[in-house]
């Protein structure tokens, strides 16, 4: 008896030392947590200027009939969701079900790196890293995937500034990346992955910096004797701004992104209607033959409520002078979704809410949302991306700052519009 008493302690140590494993917030890659790859399907390319867009569906062609989320556009559009300088977060305290005001938001000054959201919706809220919101002190972007419980309180919002040189109030809060549905935009996939990967403001900066250059050249009317499309033109078009989404928003580079994804955008209805008829739930996306990334979601829902702004990321980042590759096949695009992960995965989230993992491997890595919320317990959604490192954007460095110190005067003030 004594015996199957210390076989009983022993078996029970064994199996909490096992969850414990499993529930470490590092651990090698490649087990059950996979999720790149077996169960997406690429299907036949959507070719629009220098992209190439694989549709992704389920290889069990299940896709979940609803997701209950609400966008970030949709909601600041809506008024549902609210969000303001770290400093100016009073505004967003409220009363809730009859218990009187909440104790005062401490103000802490504006930062650079943090917002205050509230999400007032009865839905929770699903934040993309990349999503860009104008106003305040700065624009910014949202710095990883997350979700906000419907009717919370006000969070701390970790961003990154993709407008060096503005460190004055241009709005008491902030707004969605356009004012038109059909001009949204999200950061290109090159910003995105300084953002996800290095997580690290100065590296934003550098991304954008080269962004802006490329578009710069991109815009820029053609000189005589060289090609009418592409780079090589010798000549450069200022837009006298250092904000991203100025950029964007202008009507030179804003047009180029109008051409590149004029295929898709012309008949935006009929290849969404196409998607749902599919039930595709992503895209695997190739810029001049290079297959650069890939946007899942977990249902043909949530990827039709982001395809603009999606494609016009994808679009910006194809008006690169990166010169052209072999023309991927749909078996390129199914390798790079089931290229296994082989290094390590972090995670981190919020109990009952989220969980949102970093499977890392040689030359790609992969970015996972989970749903913890009552009824969900599914991948929200997931990107993945091939590393090309800073070079591919020509990003001459931006200087330096000391911590909790920006000096805007660095960046030529008197050019901001």
């Amino acid at each position: 008896m004594k015996n199957l008493g210390k076989i009983g302690v022993l078996a029970v140590l064994l199996f909490a030392m096992a969850a414990w494993r499993h529930g470490n917030s590092v651990k090698a890659a490649g087990g059950p947590a996979q999720v790149e790859g077996g169960p997406y399907r690429a299907l036949d390319p959507i070719a629009s200027g220098n992209l190439l867009l694989f549709p992704v569906v389920r290889s069990d062609s299940k896709s979940l009939t609803e997701a209950p989320f609400i966008t970030l556009d949709e909601g600041l559009k809506n008024g549902e969701v609210e969000v303001t300088e770290a400093g100016r977060a009073q505004g967003l305290v409220r009363p809730r079900n009859g218990r009187g005001p909440l104790p005062a938001y401490p103000y802490r000054g504006d930062q650079v790196n943090t917002l205050v959201l509230v999400n007032h919706s009865r839905r929770p809220l699903l934040l993309l890293a990349g999503e860009v919101v104008t106003g305040g002190k700065q624009d910014r972007i949202v710095a990883k995937d997350r979700i906000v419980p419907a009717d919370a309180d006000p969070i701390d919002l970790s961003v990154f500034c993709i407008e060096p040189g503005r460190w004055t109030g241009s709005s008491d809060s902030f707004g969605a990346s356009a004012g038109s549905a059909a001009k949204s935009f999200m950061v290109q996939p090159g910003v995105r992955e300084r953002a996800m990967v290095d997580q690290d403001q100065q590296q934003v900066w550098n991304s954008v910096h080269g962004a802006i250059a490329q578009m710069e050249v991109a815009a820029a009317p053609p000189v005589p004797g060289t090609p009418a499309e592409g780079f090589g033109r010798g000549a450069a078009l200022p837009l006298g701004t250092t904000s991203y989404a100025k950029v964007m928003e202008s009507p030179e580079v804003s047009k180029k992104v109008d051409e590149a994804t004029s295929q898709v955008m012309s008949a935006r209805e009929q290849a969404l209607a196409k998607l749902r008829e599919e039930h595709a739930v992503g895209v695997v996306v190739a810029v001049r033959g290079e297959i650069v990334w890939a946007d899942l979601f977990a249902n043909t829902d949530l990827l039709s409520r982001y395809w603009t702004k999606l494609i016009r990321s994808y679009a910006a980042e194809s008006l690169t002078d990166e010169g052209s590759h072999a023309t991927p096949t749909v078996a390129d695009a199914q390798r790079f979704l089931e290229a296994p992960s082989t290094g390590t995965e972090n995670s981190a989230g919020e109990v009952g809410i989220y969980r949102y993992r970093e499977l890392k491997s040689d030359g790609a890595e992969t970015f996972v949302l989970e749903s913890l919320l009552p009824g969900t317990d599914y991948d929200v959604h997931i990107s993945k991306m091939r590393l090309r490192g800073e070079e591919r954007y020509g990003a001459k460095a931006h200087p330096v700052y000391p911590p909790g110190i920006f000096h805007p005067e660095v960046y030529r003030p008197e050019i901001q519009r």
